[in-house]
C-alpha cells in the first residue's frame, strides 16, 4: 500500500446565489457541472461540484450557495484565501479580456516563483489566481463553445493558505501528508508533493499582523487532499491522531469517503478517497444533468426540487 498524499482531491467554497454561480463556473470559465446534488446537512441548499469531464480528482471546485442566508467572508489569517487554476502558456491575454468581457474584477498578470498569473474575484468575493505552470501541465481540459483546449482550465495549481506564524501548519504538511519546502519568496512559503505531477501545490503566507478571516460568501469552507483509497484514508487518520489532533470518523460522501480535522492553524482539511467517483449514479455522458440525493433525501425528492432555485 501507498501511504502518499496525492496532492489536493477537491476545494470546497461557499457562495450566495446558486444560479450565478452556476453560471460564472459553468459559462465565464467553462468548468464542467459535474455533480448536482445537496448538502448532507442541509438538503435545501445544492452542493455543486465543477471540474473535468470525469471530476477527476485535483479538478474539482465544490460550492454551498446559501443564497441570502450567507453574509459575505472576509480574507485574512487561519484561512484558505486563494485558489490557482492552471491555464497553458500564452492564453493570459485570453483570460484577461474574456474576464473583462463578463464584467469580472481581475488584476493585470504578475510573477511569482517563476510563474506568470492572473488574479481574479468570482462574483461573491473568491480569489483565484490562473497560474501559468512551469512545467507545461498536460491534463486534457473540459472545453466549451467559448474556452477551447488552447485557453482552457487544467485543473488547480495550488491552494494559498494564510496564517499568523506557518510552523504548527508546516509541520502538518511535511510530518502527516509528506509534502516539503521547495522555496521560499519574502512571506510566502511554496511546499509541494511528488506523489503526482498537478495539484501538488500548498503556499503558505505568514501575516502575523493581518486580521483573522471570516467564512461567509466567498470564501473557502475547506481544502482536500488526496488518497487512492479507503486503506489508505484510515492510515492518515492515524498519523493525525499521533499528532494530538482530533479526526472524525470516516464519512461516505458518495463519491468518495472522508475524514475531516481541522490543522492547528486554523483552516479545516478533508482527507478524500478517489474512489468510487462520480460515475456511480449518472454516466459519464450524464453527469450534472439530474438532481443526485444522497439515500436519506430521496423521500423528499418533490419536496426539494420545488424549493432549489432554479438553474435554467
Amino acid at each position: 500500500m501507498d501511504n502518499n498524499i496525492l496532492g489536493i482531491h477537491h476545494i470546497t467554497a461557499i457562495a450566495s446565489d446558486a444560479k450565478r454561480n452556476y453560471d460564472f463556473y459553468t459559462r465565464v470559465l467553462g468548468l464542467r457541472m459535474v455533480k448536482k446534488t445537496v448538502n448532507f446537512d442541509d438538503p435545501q441548499t445544492y452542493h455543486f461540484y465543477f471540474g473535468d469531464e470525469v471530476g477527476t480528482p485535483g479538478t474539482i471546485l465544490t460550492f454551498f450557495p446559501w443564497g441570502t442566508r450567507v453574509k459575505p467572508g472576509r480574507r485574512g489569517t487561519r484561512q484558505v484565501t486563494e485558489i490557482g487554476y492552471a491555464v497553458p502558456a500564452g492564453s493570459l491575454d485570453f483570460w484577461k479580456d474574456r474576464l473583462e468581457a463578463n464584467n469580472v474584477l481581475y488584476n493585470n498578470p504578475a510573477e511569482k516563483f517563476g510563474e506568470q498569473y492572473l488574479t481574479f474575484l468570482d462574483p461573491d468575493g473568491l480569489k483565484f489566481e490562473l497560474t501559468v505552470p512551469g512545467k507545461a501541465d498536460t491534463r486534457a481540459p473540459w472545453t466549451t463553445d467559448g474556452v477551447d483546449a488552447a485557453h482552457a482550465i487544467r485543473g488547480f495549481h495550488h491552494v494559498t493558505i494564510t496564517t499568523t506564524k506557518i510552523d504548527a501548519t508546516a509541520r502538518v504538511l511535511t510530518d502527516v501528508f509528506g509534502y516539503r519546502l521547495l522555496k521560499q519568496e519574502v512571506n510566502r512559503y511554496r511546499f509541494i508533493t511528488d506523489t503526482v505531477d498537478h495539484a501538488a501545490v500548498v503556499d503558505l503566507v505568514e501575516a502575523p499582523g493581518e486580521a483573522e478571516g471570516i467564512v461567509g460568501g466567498g470564501s473557502v469552507h475547506h481544502v482536500a487532499f488526496r488518497v487512492k483509497d479507503e486503506a489508505t484514508l484510515m492510515h492518515f487518520r492515524e498519523k493525525v491522531i499521533a499528532q494530538g489532533l482530533h479526526i472524525t470518523e470516516k464519512i461516505d460522501r458518495n463519491y468518495f469517503y472522508s475524514l475531516y480535522f481541522r490543522e492547528p492553524g486554523g483552516v479545516l482539511f478533508e482527507i478524500a478517497t478517489d474512489n468510487p467517483g462520480f460515475a456511480t449514479d449518472e454516466t459519464v455522458a450524464e453527469l450534472g444533468n439530474g438532481l443526485k440525493l444522497p439515500t436519506q433525501y430521496e423521500g423528499y425528492r418533490e419536496q426539494l426540487e420545488k424549493v432549489l432555485p432554479q438553474l435554467d
